[in-house]
């Protein structure tokens, strides 16, 4: 994914384990990108996930109040509940800011 920008921004990390069996996962997750993606100050998003269920998930972010915003949103809050009582066995969130990018083609 290409940001092609010159000005900073952020970057929320989301590492985390998955439990056995989808359980609603796929169709929450496809639900949550496609709601952040209409979200003021959203750039993008990235995500892989192995065979053993470890994954990581990359939103990008204009500015610190766009990702208050989206995890603030009603939507996103019932995703993070039932991802804690029924999708992760663990995960962890880092939020950081992106100063520079490039890339090679």
């Amino acid at each position: 994914m290409t940001m092609n920008t010159n000005e900073s921004y952020y970057a929320v990390i989301f590492s985390s384990q998955r439990t056995d069996g989808d359980n609603g996962y796929g169709a929450m997750a496809e639900q949550m990108e496609q709601l952040a993606s209409k979200q003021p100050g959203f750039i993008g998003v990235e995500s892989v996930r192995d065979a053993s269920g470890a994954g990581i998930t990359i939103s990008y972010w204009e500015s610190l109040e766009a990702i208050h915003i989206w995890k603030q949103h009603q939507s996103h809050q019932v995703a993070q509940e039932k991802g804690k009582q029924a999708w992760y066995h663990n995960y962890k969130v880092k939020i950081c800011k992106v100063e520079r990018e490039y890339s090679f083609e």
